[in-house]
């Protein structure tokens, strides 16, 4: 999918910030109603009739939900509507995955939902929530990310945050939720998604932010749908809602609130889909393993492996290994020397190990267990180097490794980037004949990729040369 150029540049920017740890997001009504769940007016629509109100002609919803708390002497009506409303099973959407796959670990949401955690949890990853200021001051033990409900939680609706009273009181009442935000706002890159900037409490956060930081403060990304010409629009109407959205455009600026105008909005998980496949291709796993190393001597070898993960590191790819046998101490050594030979270029977090588990646990097949191990490590990465391959069978002959070829498939079906070192021979000279006949399918619209990769598998190339060759191989798959 091509993008414009304010667009292309977001990505760029924004898989910047994911590599440095920078991003946190911001979810409105927007995100949620995609998936079944309703926005305010319709969550409204009753109170408003208990009112002899038409909600259409509404645009205060906030006074709305005032005006029915005045009338009822209370506001147990709009706490069993939040649990009438939200406690229904819904799945999360493709933006919330593509999300919840992304190495963020700070949420921000107004939504009464569970959305964001569930996909988290359905990623594998552990959230903290926080819906309340007390739990503020607790950390979850092995946490992923943190998701917090400014306006409480489904599962406690009568502490939600409804009505103006309420919103008038919050940075008073809720002090530790505005200062953790503006302080988020201060340090990391946000991406506002589904909101319509018009909460009172983000307005609040927003304004006082900008007075201290003189409009000099990060800047921030939010999705728009342009105004689009439809057949009950008529021209005036259609030419007055552009200006008043060029307006708003303009005003979120004050900000440093850059907007991101898409034609529809199933535009925002084909960008974010973008994103990851970029973020994800200066991730590399190594798979491999070795009972032997064929024509290679051992030292030249293990020597190979570790030139590699060194000089991954150095380029500043991560690398996710399982530790295969014969082959995961050469990447875990080469990748530390480079790490502490640079300390102040480059970390251990480029370094990811998921050694694979020996033995069976709560009756599980161990064959099962590899294979739900592979399939979590290997959606770590966008590029996967297939290096030797090789194992003993119970005979004791040194055969293929089945392993090897199955994390080949798996990384073929998440979309990674297959780079198989045919030269090491094995299995990865299995995958390489694999690819040969129909390139195209590994390979869409990158031939000069599989070019590279299939020199490798040219008797005459030189041994010495595979790392530097890898290495710019992967730098034009990241071009």
């Amino acid at each position: 999918m091509q993008f414009g150029n304010k667009i292309e540049g977001f990505i760029k920017d924004f898989v910047d910030d994911l590599r440095e740890d920078n991003v946190a997001i911001f979810a409105g009504a927007g995100m949620s109603r995609t998936c079944g769940y309703v926005d305010w007016r319709e969550l409204l629509r009753d109170i408003a009739s208990d009112l002899e109100l038409d909600v259409k002609l509404e645009h205060d919803l906030i006074s709305l939900a005032q005006f029915h708390v005045n009338n009822r002497k209370g506001p147990d009506k709009l706490a069993r509507k939040i649990l009438e409303e939200f406690s229904h099973d819904a799945e999360p959407s493709e933006t919330h995955e593509i999300l919840a796959q992304l190495p963020i670990r700070t949420y921000w949401t107004t939504n009464y939902d569970t959305l964001i955690e569930d996909a988290l949890r359905k990623a594998f990853r552990i959230p903290d929530v926080k819906h309340k200021d007390s739990q503020l001051n607790n950390t979850r033990p092995k946490r992923d990310a943190v998701v917090y409900k400014m306006h409480g939680d489904v599962s406690d609706p009568g502490e939600a945050v409804l009505y103006k009273q309420q919103y008038e009181r919050y940075h008073r009442e809720h002090e530790a939720f505005v200062t953790a935000l503006s302080g988020d706002l201060i340090s990391k890159t946000f991406l506002f998604i589904g909101f319509s900037f018009t909460d009172p409490n983000l307005d609040y956060v927003l304004s006082r932010l900008h007075l201290t930081t003189a409009g000099k403060g990060r800047t921030h990304y939010c999705f728009m749908r342009g105004v689009k010409k439809t057949p009950d629009i008529d021209e005036d109407d259609y030419s007055y809602q552009k200006r008043k959205q060029k307006l708003h455009i303009e005003d979120l600026q004050r900000f440093k609130i850059e907007t991101l105008v898409v034609n529809e909005y199933e535009d925002i998980p084909r960008i974010l889909n973008e994103i990851r496949a970029r973020f994800l291709k200066k991730t590399v796993f190594i798979s491999g393993s070795a009972e032997e190393f064929g024509e290679w001597p051992r030292e030249q070898a293990t020597g190979f492996v570790h030139e590699l993960a060194a000089a991954l590191v150095g380029k500043g790819y991560r690398i996710v290994n399982g530790f295969g046998w014969g082959i995961g101490s050469a990447v875990i050594n080469g990748a530390l020397d480079m790490v502490y030979r640079h300390p102040e270029k480059h970390s251990e977090d480029q370094l990811i190990v998921r050694p694979f588990p020996q033995f069976a646990s709560n009756k599980q097949d161990l064959r099962a267990l590899w294979e739900e191990y592979r399939q979590r490590m290997i959606a770590l990465s966008g590029v996967s180097i297939f290096i030797f391959g090789n194992k003993k069978d119970e005979e004791g002959n040194v055969i293929s490794a089945n392993g090897v070829v199955r994390e080949f498939e798996i990384a073929h079906g998440n979309g990674a980037v297959p780079i198989p070192v045919a030269a090491t021979g094995y299995a990865s000279k299995e995958i390489h004949d694999r690819i040969s006949p129909n390139p195209e399918l590994y390979y869409p619209g990158r031939l000069d990729v599989w070019e590279k990769v299939d020199r490798m598998a040219d008797d005459e190339f030189r041994r010495e040369d595979l790392v530097s060759h890898l290495i710019s191989t992967l730098d034009l798959i990241n071009k």
